[in-house]
């Protein structure tokens, strides 16, 4: 087989199983079903490691596959770029993608839409690679609209729950909004570029430097930030940046599987792994660095902030990844891309790992999602336990764990930037460090030590969707192999990927062209190479660093209002009155949004109905011509006597009409 139908196989493969599952799923039942989907996704996983091989052995690619439409000049294409930055994603695509296809079939085997849930995922796997493949900024918008398009569909799965098509629309609507940015930056660059192939558009970006355009009057701005800026406002959308970022949390409502898919490994990463793809043109602007970095710092930190209070053990994890994907987006600002996409994979793993162990929790829960409702539950479920806590060791940066050695480079990355915000970013992120270690352990030490607090919750549960199956059920079971074999299988990775990769992938320069970096003007990436002494050496040192202590001093602070005394957090809450109302509003943006965007918009169509459809419409045009008829009607009526010397006379005064017409013209 050559290597274009192997690239043509990866994303066609999981698309062509979504198609037999979503169509032909009552015909092929259940198992059928998860085989055809899982094989898919397993040949994508399968294909993505041979390009993989082909890709270190120096072959790379960048062809269109066929031609969509041609108008004039412009050539709209479908086409693959397999370099190293594409390769990587498409091997944490497939594999996160197939550890959560197996787990699905533990954790929705009770559910009526079992077929039409592995239909969605793999539909969202074949939208994921479309995207990273893509060799041009069309393709790029298909598969960036398709994985929103799947997400919608995933969140909104339980479509009886109100919660859940309120969560959906809510986060099809605040994507819209960042997709119409990024909308208007690519059609700034047919506008400007006059192509939208990615070699091409890279090629010519030096020469666009001095371009300016006006916005507004008096004030002209460079073509390439206005560019970066807007192609960065669809990475806030998809990425879940402030202040688009409220429709993350509240994506939870979708079944676990696609919260560890979409809301941790790979949709949301999609906008970091997009700006990576454009470093060519970010490199050409500091504004719009600068503008990425800020915005990356202050999601770091204060959704961090909202991790704390949390008591939904799957809203944790999702505040928990917001504040990650500012972490990715800090390091894009600082120019050090190569890092932000190698925490973009270790926190692929590692958050995976999270989301799934949480929804092992819940299924041995009987579906009870309350952390303040657990407790002791480490005896009951050791492997849910013991890879809980490599995935939370491994987020919080322990040295020798994956998450250590990227989460460590963004703060070095940052620290020795120079651009505008540098400051503000390397404070949030080193502070996110203490708020990150506290949250996850919070979470940790409530769910499986201290004593157990779920006899008491059992009862109200024994009935819920489970049905009465599990009677009178006393002590929670580890869940079956199919649900665990992926979080052992994730967490592997979660330990070592780090320390495997760290030498080659950031330090080794292992992205070759596909990154493109100026040293001179952003030389961060420089000084970390330069401070870079291996792997092992980089932990130890990292024993010693101000991140480290933060992160103990985290889980310690942890561990003592948690498990030493529990009384001591309603104590502060009591007395935090204001800080915990603005947290539990999540900075009010929600009510915002609702009062602003929301009412705005029910206000204006309450006016327009009123006026335009029951005033003009109604009223005037379709009332207003039956009146006219109708009185037209009452006056000629009054004509039609019946009498025949009236009828006479008219003849008569017409006859007369028209021999006055006929002479006078």
């Amino acid at each position: 087989m050559d290597m274009k139908t192997l690239y043509l196989l990866v994303p066609m493969a999981p698309l062509v199983g979504a198609i037999i599952a979503g169509l032909f799923g009552k015909i092929i039942g259940r198992r059928g079903a998860h085989m055809v989907t899982i094989l898919g996704v397993a040949i994508a996983f399968l294909g993505s490691l041979l390009i993989f091989q082909d890709v270190l052995a120096g072959n790379t690619y960048n062809g269109s596959v066929y031609t969509w439409l041609a108008s004039g000049d412009v050539r709209l294409e479908i086409g693959f770029l397999i370099d190293r930055l594409t390769v990587l994603m498409m091997l944490v695509v497939t594999f996160v993608s197939l550890m959560v296809h197996i787990y699905t079939i533990g954790y929705m085997a009770e559910d009526p839409g079992y077929q039409r849930f592995f239909s969605y995922i793999s539909l969202f796997t074949f939208s994921m690679l479309m995207l990273v493949m893509a060799n041009n900024f069309l393709q790029l918008f298909f598969g960036w609209e398709a994985v929103g398009l799947v997400s919608y569909l995933l969140i909104g799965f339980w479509y009886t729950r109100e919660t859940a098509i309120y969560a959906n629309l809510k986060a099809f609507l605040v994507n819209r909004v960042g997709d119409f940015g990024f909308l208007l930056g690519i059609g700034l660059v047919l506008a400007y570029f006059g192509t939208l192939d990615y070699q091409q558009v890279f090629n010519n970006a030096m020469g666009m430097q001095g371009h300016m355009m006006t916005i507004f009057e008096g004030h002209s701005w460079s073509v390439l930030t206005v560019i970066c800026i807007l192609l960065f406002i669809g990475a806030m959308g998809k990425s879940a940046q402030f202040p688009l970022h409220v429709w993350l949390p509240d994506s939870m409502e979708g079944p676990t599987p696609i919260s560890a898919l979409i809301h941790a490994a790979t949709m949301v990463t999609a906008g970091i792994f997009m700006v990576a793809r454009m470093s060519p043109l970010f490199e050409l602007s500091d504004t719009a660095l600068s503008f990425v970095m800020v915005i990356g710092a202050i999601t770091a930190l204060f959704m961090g902030f909202l991790g704390v209070i949390q008591n939904d053990i799957k809203r944790v994890v999702a505040y928990s990844t917001l504040s990650q994907l500012g972490y990715m987006t800090v390091a894009l600002g600082a120019s050090a891309y190569s890092v932000a996409i190698f925490h973009l994979m270790t926190h692929a793993f590692f958050k995976a790992l999270l989301f799934l162990a949480a929804g092992s929790v819940i299924m041995a829960m009987h579906h009870e999602q309350d952390i303040r409702n657990m407790g002791g539950l480490r005896k009951y479920l050791p492997i849910t336990w013991i890879t809980s806590l490599i995935g939370s060791l491994a987020l919080i940066g322990m040295p020798f764990l994956s998450g250590f050695y990227s989460k460590d480079s963004i703060i070095e990355a940052v620290h020795a930037s120079h651009l505008a915000g540098s400051g503000f970013a390397y404070f949030a992120v080193a502070a996110g460090v203490f708020v990150t270690a506290f949250y996850s352990f919070r979470m940790y030490f409530m769910v499986f030590h201290g004593k157990e607090r779920f006899h008491n919750a059992h009862a109200q549960h024994n009935h819920t969707e489970e049905g009465d199956s599990h009677g009178h059920h006393h002590a929670p079971r580890e869940t079956p192999w199919v649900v665990t074999m992926p979080l052992i299988l994730l967490a592997i990775p979660s330990i070592v990927i780090g320390y495997l990769t760290m030498g080659p992938l950031v330090a080794g320069g292992w992205f070759g062209h596909a990154i493109h970096v100026n040293t001179v003007l952003h030389p961060a990436m420089e000084e970390l190479v330069r401070e870079f002494h291996g792997a092992t050496a980089m932990a130890l040192h990292g024993l010693t660093t101000l991140p480290f202590g933060l992160a103990v001093a985290g889980v310690a602070t942890a561990y003592y209002l948690y498990l030493v005394r529990p009384d001591l957090p309603q104590a502060i809450r009591n007395r935090a009155g204001l800080i915990y109302t603005i947290l539990e509003e999540k900075y009010g943006f929600d009510r915002f949004n609702d009062w602003f965007f929301a009412g705005g918009a029910r206000l204006i169509g309450g006016r327009l109905w009123r006026w335009g459809d029951a005033t003009i419409i109604d009223g005037w045009v379709v009332n207003g011509t039956a009146r006219m008829v109708g009185w037209v009607a009452a006056r000629t009526r009054q004509i039609q006597s019946g009498y025949l010397y009236h009828y006479a006379f008219a003849m008569i005064v017409g006859v007369a009409l028209l021999a006055t017409l006929f002479v006078h013209f």
